[in-house]
């Protein structure tokens, strides 16, 4: 059982620090956020279809049951995505980023009712913590700047948060009925399907055309932080709680910065340093006192 969650614990605290990256690959592209998504998930599905067509990547997808629960997943994490960006352009990214990173605060409190499991009482402390470290990473920039706040800003930011913690909580009950592969390869073909017209229409419609760096930046997003990254964070899921895998989501923006720096050349500040310190202390929290989940423990199906 330790044997079990030790490995979980390690597969979603790497995706989360691989997952970083993606804002400083946005940043160094160009083109519209709605572009890259679509490339990037576009080249998950290929790699993934690639690499994993002998276990046939949609087995299981028409069992009774799973694939309302896929499409549900797709859905959300596309909407998810599209809300954080009306959030950012309606608040600002500092402020758009606390908001959507609100969402372990809802996986705690909604897991217990879904899954009917009980969050522990370290998660609470851990996420305060965690909470705060989050904070202080973003002080600079919520300092630096004038306040700009709109009431659909703020509701899309936590319409963001929300849909993210269902999200996490449907894709911890697919990982009791299908395999990683085949969550991760559906989620990737649905994001970027359900995202292509918005793209279509920022680019096509725009008479913007993509560059190099945008094709680049695109293919990496899709292999490194998709197709590798959702993959570790599907498996590991799977074998940890749901509610210790959404603070371990924190250790994202505490690996951002130094993408940052070593992509953009942009510094590191104390709040940074502080920030990132709290973080990793709420995820040692949970990995090191919290309860590990027996195998097969949670289903949205009833209690029998």
């Amino acid at each position: 059982m330790r044997s079990r969650a030790a490995k979980g614990y390690l597969l979603v605290a790497g995706s989360f620090l691989i997952m970083g990256l993606i804002g400083a690959l946005v940043d160094w592209a160009t083109a519209p956020e709605s572009a890259l998504l679509v490339i990037r998930f576009a080249t998950a599905g290929l790699v993934l279809g690639l690499v994993f067509a002998r276990r046939r990547p949609l087995a299981g997808a028409s069992a009774p049951g799973v694939w309302p629960r896929l499409l549900g997943m797709g859905l959300l994490d596309a909407f998810t995505l599209l809300l954080f960006f009306v959030a950012i352009r309606g608040t600002s990214v500092a402020i758009g980023m606390f908001l959507q990173f609100l969402a372990p605060v809802w996986v705690a409190l909604l897991a217990p009712r879904v899954f009917r499991v009980p969050t522990e009482r370290i998660v609470y402390p851990a996420l305060a913590i965690a909470l705060g470290g989050l904070a202080l990473i973003l002080a600079p920039s919520l300092l630096g700047e004038s306040i700009k706040l709109s009431a659909g800003g703020v509701a899309a930011g936590l319409a963001a948060g929300v849909g993210y913690a269902v999200f996490q909580l449907v894709v911890k009950d697919l990982t009791k009925r299908v395999s990683a592969v085949t969550i991760v390869f559906t989620e990737a073909w649905l994001d970027a399907l359900i995202l292509l017209p918005l793209a279509l229409w920022q680019t096509v419609g725009s008479g913007y055309h993509l560059t190099t760096r945008d094709l680049v930046a695109g293919v990496i997003l899709g292999v490194v932080c998709t197709a590798l990254a959702y993959m570790m964070w599907t498996f590991g899921m799977g074998r940890i709680r749901v509610q210790h895998s959404a603070v371990l989501g924190y250790l994202e923006p505490v690996s951002a910065p130094l993408y940052a720096l070593l992509l953009l050349g942009q510094g590191i500040s104390m709040w940074t340093v502080i920030g990132g310190a709290l973080i990793v202390a709420g995820g040692l929290l949970v990995v090191l006192l919290g309860e590990h989940e027996e195998e097969g423990a949670t289903s949205l199906e009833p209690a029998p």
